[in-house]
């Protein structure tokens, strides 16, 4: 097993993308936020990319598929909050639109990761 295999994966790539465009995005949010949705969100689209390297590390098969869900689960809370932040006016709807496109994207290659660590029923 290669120690530094999770960063070859298309989707930790485009995961750490999501990061990226997060803290971007939070630079424009107010400062009354800057401990609440934007900490919140920090912490949610980093999990993505953590819970990708960790759960490809892991041995067991189930251990891989649980951790991909906990990314996949992040991914989904990153976008949930930028609808919100969309909706109070913080973040553009094309900046928001921008955002759910990458969102999706992540989110297929999760579903094509997963799929890969599925325990079999055999």
């Amino acid at each position: 097993m290669e120690v530094f295999g999770y960063r070859k994966l298309i989707a930790y790539q485009k995961a750490k993308e999501v990061v990226k465009r997060t803290y971007k995005l939070l630079k424009k949010f107010p400062a009354e936020e800057r401990y609440a949705m934007s900490d919140q969100l920090r912490r949610a689209s980093v999990s993505i990319t953590s819970n990708i390297a960790e759960g490809i590390n892991r041995y067991s098969v189930k251990d891989k598929s649980h951790f991909i869900e906990m990314s996949y689960g992040s991914l989904m809370e990153v976008s949930s909050q930028f609808e919100i932040a969309e909706e109070l006016g913080y973040i553009t709807a094309e900046e928001r639109l921008s955002m759910d496109q990458l969102i999706e994207e992540v989110a297929r290659l999760l579903s094509g990761l997963q799929k890969t660590y599925k325990p079999s029923t055999d």
